[in-house]
């Protein structure tokens, strides 16, 4: 068994719509894509010896133990490969189960497709997987050593990659909410939402958080002072930046027993607290001071009570824990190492702060503890005995929590909102030691001790007693109030031909409503009118370009054939999605063999539309046409036929369409026509001439239509746009050159090839065609291709890419030249793209169409201006 390739995908895509996270594992079973049948009870025996939990996996059969049915009858390795990564994943305990196997149009090689929850987890699942099958293959078994070593792996990539228990419970909230969300690349932010109504996080602080309000929370000093000033109840203390100050502060703040504490730190590190000597304070000093990044250290009076977390969202009271520092109960057997180690067997108990508990380690502060109560390691405790093995009540440092919601006195949430607001916090934990929180603090002698901006939600998700409290829901609230968007409208067009002039369209209407649009095509990345990035821009990277901008209304993206099949849509869901069309372009690349092929991988932008947005196809077209049975949207029809059975069907039930009818483009709402404008009138039409352009005008008026827009918006966009080299470069841009014109157009497939030939069989002079075709087109299309240029041209002139994709240079102009002779017709090779363009521009007739389709259209549009005559316009 061989990998070839392993991909990622992100979003909607070929193979789900609803699944977007998909490893996608190209693999060459080198006779093995089936395993014979006196090699499949041994398979199966050593597969269930490794993994016997794969009972539980139903698969087509739909029962427990369905897949070992499936080995056992004889299945494709692909398949179990699929199951066993799938399993691997599960066992390390990630959440998936969607998975598919497919055979490619090479023999042997195989798709194996199935869902991951973190992508290098799952990369590494899928090796793992196929390592394990092929010594199972080969042995009959896979060692224990082995498997342990990938599930313990698959946990540590996991670990790595999960957001912790704050950011996670925050995005599993905005989820719930429907609001799109995804990591940033720097400092664990996180986006909420779109363009340019997106917020964003970094752990539990926001962009509303202040940073005079973060600031002052750090110095905890500063804070004190502000809360004392303001009559809050804190602790009587001073901060100090030597040790030989240290005895006049203990005196300062009133004797033992006192704190000490960084001035900076946090998550209780460097903490020591009931200090009663001054050995023990020297040694506190040392380790605060350590724990301090300016080595200050802030002296303060102890206070006993418990330990309280109040958390404050929006100034309002949501949630209260006890937090509990570590410790074991003894048994009056076992010794406090071995309570510890029982203690730490508990699973939701591990490293940092992704679990639900932390372990509990033993250090210095431990032995320090244990060492004033005349205990070690080695004590057994009486049964029911409580000893504390730290000094702090973090979780982060093995402690527990338990929900005191409900108990608070009326009067300290009135002080701790009140706090909050002093310090200037959206969202902020406070520390408070009291003996009893449901007494006020003055009357408890309870103190504030600290003023937490980003406080973890650990404690208030999953105490370990009382109940847990969804402390995200206020803080989504907060950012994205009931009722307020947090998505921009997405338009999303793809098809074989027509799409990035379709997609300029659109976003020129839309940039004439004053709206910010952000658009992606294959020549560049725009917000507005300005180019942020050039080069083909359709893929999902692209699309989060302009998803992720703050300063985007509208965005409108271009789906080509590739990004979609490499990575999945840049998407979760659209608004309005066009398919313009589906023909013979790109077949045989990707395991995309057949025009139904295509079919299936286009359609994934008309089921990515939300049950309430239009999903807009070409009724002209049988296999866009019947997209519609597979959307979840709502269905508008554009076609060239104002007859189209199909438009008029759907119209008669009220539906929505947009039509050609009387040298108008139309929109048909049920019986209602409404007139947009004349075809003629319509500068990107070239006078109504390109009936393919037209076409585009049409299924781009008509997704602006469905977005909302006005007639009259729709009009002055189209009156407003034109083919030309600013506007659609590349597209159908005809230049006048004085005694003859030149067009330039990116036709590459004999679709394009056939709609081109639609304007220029018309033009009265003699017609020149500079032609080619990319590279990694099948034969059988660069002999079509030149056919149909012999009907269209009275001159060929063949040339090649730059770019051959792979083949012999010369090989596709002698293939083009085939389908030319074919036809009966004559051309002239020049395999030099600039050559080819010189030749044809220099030599061309009087009253001549010089018919450029090039690799490289700047390139080509620079060599245009050099021919063009100075006494003319540009």
């Amino acid at each position: 068994m061989k990998i070839l390739k392993i991909q990622t995908l992100r979003g909607p895509n070929y193979w789900s719509i609803r699944r977007s996270k998909l490893i996608v594992l190209r693999l060459d079973l080198e006779g093995l894509a089936e395993l014979p049948s006196n090699l499949i009870p041994g398979f199966y025996e050593g597969l269930v010896q490794v993994l016997p939990s794969l009972v539980e996996h139903y698969c087509s059969p739909g029962c427990r133990g369905g897949f070992l049915q499936r080995v056992v009858e004889g299945t494709m390795q692909g398949h179990i490969i699929e199951h066993v990564a799938l399993e691997l994943q599960q066992l390390a305990g990630m959440t998936v189960g969607f998975g598919r196997t497919r055979e490619t149009a090479t023999p042997g090689v195989y798709q194996v497709v199935f869902e991951y929850q973190y992508e290098q987890a799952g990369r590494y699942a899928a090796r793992a997987a196929v390592r394990l099958c092929q010594s199972i293959v080969d042995q009959g078994s896979y060692p224990a050593e082995d498997l342990t070593q990938d599930l313990e792996d698959l946990r540590e990539l996991a670990q790595e990659a999960s957001l912790g228990p704050s950011t996670e419970a925050l995005v599993k909230e905005a989820q719930n909410r429907g609001i799109p969300w995804a990591p940033m690349s720097t400092r664990s932010m996180i986006r909420l939402g779109y363009g340019v109504y997106q917020r964003r996080l970094q752990a539990t602080q926001t962009d509303l958080t202040g940073i005079l309000g973060l600031e002052l929370a750090c110095d905890k000093e500063g804070t004190k002072t502000l809360l004392r000033e303001a009559g809050v109840p804190v602790p009587q203390g001073t901060v100090i930046h030597y040790l030989d100050e240290l005895e006049r502060a203990i005196e300062e703040v009133g004797g033992y027993p006192i704190v000490l504490k960084p001035l900076d730190g946090n998550h209780g590190r460097g903490i020591t607290i009931n200090i009663d000597s001054y050995p023990q304070a020297e040694a506190a000093y040392d380790l605060a001071s350590s724990e301090s990044k300016s080595r200050s250290v802030i002296v303060e009076r102890f206070y006993r009570g418990r330990d309280f977390r109040v958390l404050v969202v929006q100034g309002r009271v949501v949630a209260v824990a006890e937090r509990v520092p570590a410790h074991v109960v003894g048994d009056g057997v076992s010794t406090i190492a071995a309570l510890v180690e029982s203690t730490n067997r508990d699973p939701r108990r591990g490293q940092g702060h992704n679990n639900v508990l932390t372990r509990i380690e033993i250090d210095q502060n431990t032995h320090t503890i244990l060492g004033r109560l005349g205990y070690t390691m080695d004590t057994v405790m009486p049964a029911g005995e409580v000893c504390y093995l730290r000094a702090t009540a973090n979780l982060s440092t093995g402690g527990i929590a338990v929900d005191r919601t409900d108990e608070i006195h009326p009067e300290n949430v009135w002080l701790a909102q009140r706090v909050v607001k002093i310090i200037g916090l959206d969202i902020a934990g406070l520390d408070i030691v009291t003996p009893d929180i449901g007494v006020p603090l003055r009357e408890a002698g309870g103190v504030v001790v600290e003023v937490n901006a980003a406080p973890g939600f650990r404690m208030h998700l999953a105490p370990n007693e009382g109940i847990p409290r969804n402390v995200a829901e206020p803080v989504i609230n907060m950012l994205f109030p009931p009722g307020t968007p947090c998505r921009i409208p997405i338009l999303a067009v793809t098809g074989t031909n027509g799409k990035t002039t379709t997609t300029r369209l659109l976003a020129h209407i839309f940039n004439q409503t004053l709206r910010t649009v952000g658009y992606t095509t294959t020549d560049g990345i725009y917000i507005g009118n300005h180019l942020v990035e050039g080069g083909d821009n359709t893929g999902p990277q692209s699309a989060q370009v302009i998803l992720n901008d703050p300063t985007v209304e509208v965005a409108v993206l271009e789906c080509a054939r590739g990004g979609i099949l490499r990575s999945g849509l840049g998407f979760e869901a659209c608004d309005v999605g066009v398919v313009l069309n589906v023909a013979a372009d790109h077949l045989g690349l990707g395991d995309i063999e057949t025009l139904e092929d295509m079919a299936r991988l286009k359609s994934v932008v008309a089921e990515a539309v939300t049950p309430n947005g239009y999903a807009v196809l070409n009724a002209d077209d049988p296999l866009v046409a019947a997209m519609a049975q597979s959307t979840r949207a709502q269905v508008a029809y554009f076609a060239m036929e104002p007859n189209n059975p199909l438009v008029s069907l759907h119209t008669q039930r009220g539906g929505l369409a947009a039509v050609y009818e009387h040298g108008y483009l139309s929109i048909l709402k049920g019986d209602w026509v409404l007139r947009i404008e004349l075809a003629a009138n319509v500068p990107l039409t070239l006078g109504g001439r390109a009936e393919f352009m037209i076409a585009n005008a049409l299924a781009a008026s008509l997704a602006a239509f469905a977005q909302g827009l006005s007639i009259e918006e729709i009009r002055a966009g189209l009156l407003s746009f034109e083919a030309s080299a600013e506007q659609t470069p590349g597209r159908m841009n005809l230049f006048d050159l004085g005694h003859y014109h030149a067009l330039v157009d990116y036709a590459h497939n004999p679709a394009s090839y056939t709609a081109l030939g639609g304007f220029v069989k018309n033009w009265p002079g003699r017609k020149v065609g500079v032609v080619g075709g990319p590279g990694d087109r099948r034969d059988e299309d660069f002999i079509t291709l030149g056919k149909l240029a012999a009907q269209m041209f009275d001159e060929i002139l063949i040339k090649e890419d730059d770019d051959t994709r792979g083949r012999d240079r010369g090989d596709a102009a002698r293939l083009i030249g085939i389908g030319v002779q074919a036809q009966g017709a004559t051309f002239t090779v020049i395999l030099d793209e600039v050559t080819a363009i010189k030749t044809a521009l220099g030599n061309a007739p009087a009253g001549s169409l010089v018919v450029i389709l090039p690799e490289s259209v700047n390139r080509t549009l620079a060599l245009i201006e050099e021919h063009r005559p100075s006494a003319l316009p540009i």
